[in-house]
């Protein structure tokens, strides 16, 4: 049997997302950093809903990370049906004050290894009946966000990214959607250092496991972009309805470090 391909699944939406996939009987793969944290959690989605689930510890940042990935697979003859493109994080801060090189990583992760693992798996994932592709985006990625303007942007690239690639699959058997969450109750606040911003953006995050249930949902039934939760739903329309430079004024607003 095939198994789903999830990056970044040691925590957060992308546990969640494997943990819906495990309770529909999916076998799964998952790649991170962490090793032991790893396996903890495939011994606990054997246990909980009898499935195979095994993983890669690997730093998917690295530019040459997606080789790793493909020479498990080969040495294991894991099939692959569903590849979710998760693992993602920002940096927050203006450009001139942040860390060229912790941006050139989240960069790298954001959009290069994603682009990496779509290129690599699809001929895989086009001799299946059925497959599908899932790339994790943001709502950041609808406007630019000052302070987030990297990470908005990277964001910004995996959705358009993920349009033309639909529209290149689109007479083949593989389906390819977009998940684009807004706030989330994961570490990504931590990660991105807005620890001043984390008691306002808890009051309006969602759960992971909503957001996961919803993005697999979507991916399942072929949508093209999946945006959970209705006032997300309602600021990414907005986006293309309002004048840019007031969306992007209350992007800053929200945002602002100091």
């Amino acid at each position: 049997m095939a198994f789903a391909l999830i990056t970044g699944g040691s925590g957060g939406i992308g546990l969640c997302l494997a943990r819906e996939l495990a309770s529909r009987k999916h076998d799964i793969l998952l790649v991170a950093r962490s090793a032991e944290k790893l396996a903890n959690l495939c011994s606990e989605l054997r246990k909980e809903f009898n499935i195979r689930a095994e993983f890669l510890p690997v730093d998917l940042s690295t530019p040459d990370a997606h080789l790793s990935v493909k020479s498990w697979l080969n040495k294991n003859s894991f099939e692959v049906d569903m590849l979710i493109n998760n693992a993602g994080y920002g940096v927050w801060s203006p450009v001139e004050k942040a860390s060229l090189a912790e941006l050139t990583n989240m960069m790298n992760l954001n959009m290069n290894t994603l682009v990496s693992l779509c290129y690599m798996l699809l001929p895989e994932l086009k001799k299946q009946p059925k497959s599908f592709i899932l790339n994790v985006a943001s709502t950041a990625a609808y406007q630019a966000v000052p302070t987030l303007a990297t990470y908005a942007a990277s964001k910004s690239f995996v959705v358009l990214f993920t349009r033309g690639l639909r529209m290149e699959l689109k007479k083949s058997t593989v389906s390819v959607s977009c998940l684009s969450p807004g706030a989330t109750s994961t570490g990504f606040v931590d990660r991105a250092g807005m620890d001043s911003l984390k008691e306002r953006a808890e009051k309006f995050s969602m759960k992971p496991e909503a957001v996961a249930k919803i993005g697999i949902a979507g991916m399942l039934k072929g949508k093209a972009e999946i945006i959970p939760g209705f006032i997300n739903w309602l600021s990414v329309n907005l986006t293309y309805f309002g004048p840019k430079n007031i969306t992007e004024k209350v992007a800053e607003g929200l945002y602002k470090t100091n």
